[in-house]
C-alpha cells in the first residue's frame, strides 16, 4: 500500500521527540511559532507576589507562562493552594510548589472555574494570567460569588508569518496563535485543523466552517498523536 506523505504545520514548537515520532509514520512537522510571550512584572507586581508568597492563598494558573513568571518570587515553603489546568501547566506547578499543593485541576479554564466554584472552602482566588486572558474563568467565578483578584504577569505578542507551503494539517495551541495565523493567512478545504482544546477550537470558528479535530486530552503529545492516528487512517491524495 502506498504510504502517505503528510506535511503538518505546528504553530508552536512540539519538540524533536514528537517530530521524530510523527516522521516514523511519514508525517513531517514544520514548527513555526505564531506567538511569543514576555514577562510583565513591574516593581509593584513583584512586591505583591512576594507579599502573597507568605500567605495562605488560592492561586489559579491557566498557563505555564504565568507559572514561570512567578516562580522566582515564591518561597520554597509557600502555603499556596494551586488550581490549574492539566498537563504542562500542572506538571510545572507540581515541580515548583509540590504535588501536595495542587488543590484542583481541569482540562480547560471553564471546567477549572466550575471545580473551584464547587469547593465551598474557596471564597477568593488570585488569578495569575497574561494580558490577553480569556473571560470564561473570571465570569464563572464571579457568577458564583467568588472574589477574584487578577495579577497580570506576562504579555502575549503576536508573531504572524506568511505561509506559502501547502499543508495537510495545522496544529493550534491557543486562541492567540489562531488570531496571529489568520492575520496573514487563509486555509483551503483540504487542510485539516487540529486544536489543543475546545477554547482554541472555538477561536477558529470565525475563520473557517471546517470541522476542527480536538485533542482527547490537553498537551502537545496528545495532539501530535491525534494527528498520527488521523492520518494513519486517512489516505492522502
Amino acid at each position: 500500500m502506498q504510504k502517505n506523505n503528510v506535511h503538518i504545520l505546528s504553530t508552536r514548537p512540539v519538540g524533536k521527540a514528537l517530530m521524530d515520532e510523527a516522521a516514523l509514520h511519514d508525517i513531517f512537522i514544520d514548527e513555526i511559532s505564531f506567538i511569543d510571550t514576555e514577562e510583565l512584572i513591574n516593581p509593584d507586581t513583584e512586591k505583591k507576589i512576594q507579599q502573597l508568597s507568605g500567605e495562605n492563598i488560592n492561586a489559579v494558573f491557566t498557563s505555564m507562562n504565568a507559572v514561570e513568571a512567578v516562580r522566582r518570587f515564591i518561597s520554597p515553603n509557600s502555603l499556596w493552594k494551586i488550581f490549574c489546568i492539566g498537563n504542562t501547566t500542572k506538571q510545572l506547578a507540581e515541580d515548583i510548589f509540590g504535588k501536595e499543593k495542587i488543590a484542583g485541576t481541569a482540562y480547560n479554564a471553564s471546567q477549572l472555574a466550575d471545580n473551584i466554584s464547587h469547593n465551598l472552602q474557596v471564597k477568593k482566588v488570585y488569578f495569575f494570567c497574561g494580558d490577553q486572558r480569556r473571560d470564561e474563568l473570571p465570569v464563572i467565578l464571579k457568577e458564583n460569588n467568588i472574589q477574584i483578584e487578577e495579577i497580570v504577569v506576562y504579555k502575549t505578542i503576536e508573531t504572524p508569518h506568511v505561509i506559502s507551503k501547502k499543508y495537510n494539517g495545522i496544529l493550534f495551541f491557543s486562541p492567540s496563535a489562531v488570531q496571529s495565523f489568520f492575520l496573514k493567512n487563509s486555509i483551503t478545504g483540504n487542510t485539516k485543523l487540529f486544536a489543543i482544546g475546545s477554547t482554541t477550537a472555538n477561536a477558529l470558528k470565525p475563520f473557517t466552517q471546517q470541522h476542527v479535530i480536538i485533542a482527547d486530552l490537553p498537551g502537545k503529545k496528545n495532539l501530535v498523536f491525534q494527528v498520527i492516528n488521523f492520518f494513519s487512517k486517512t489516505q492522502i491524495s
